[in-house]
């Protein structure tokens, strides 16, 4: 997954990569700068794969509307940043997830997420191929969840 071991952490700019797993704490490198540093249990550590966004039907991963950013800009980095005015970043989310939820998802998040994708194309963890394999890897999910045999039908 591409995702995988990507960090974010409450305080620290930008992102993170796991690099490896201590008793109580984590070392992690920043994408920006390259520095490794350790992140302890009491910091508030969340990772992007497990991070959704508010829609009107239910929550969407973060992976998906890095997917759909990384289809609508084919996978370039975004013209908006986020020094952007509020209404050009809400145009832009709109197009990448039409049925975001506009009262629970702020400027700051969509913000963070402009930047958070633009750090990922620059430094080659959301490619082309990063991208070719999440949708394989989510066609079979979808396929195994079809194919799951249902239980005791009487």
């Amino acid at each position: 997954m591409f995702l995988e071991g990507i960090l974010s952490i409450a305080g620290q700019p930008g992102l993170l990569k796991l690099v490896s797993k201590k008793n109580n704490s984590v070392i992690v490198e920043s994408l920006i700068t390259g520095k490794r540093m350790p992140a302890y249990s009491t910091s508030r550590i969340s990772t992007l794969e497990d991070i959704t966004v508010y829609t009107y039907d239910n929550d969407t991963p973060l992976k998906d509307v890095f997917a759909n950013i990384f289809n609508e800009y084919k996978g370039a980095i975004t013209g908006v940043t986020a020094k952007s005015e509020k209404n050009e970043i809400f145009a832009f989310f709109e197009k990448v997830l039409p049925d975001f939820d506009k009262e629970k998802v702020y400027p700051s998040d969509v913000k963070k997420i402009i930047s958070w994708y633009n750090l990922l194309v620059e430094k080659g963890i959301i490619s082309e191929e990063a991208m070719k394999a999440y949708a394989e890897e989510k066609a079979n999910a979808e396929k195994e969840q079809q194919t799951e045999p249902e239980e005791n039908k009487e």
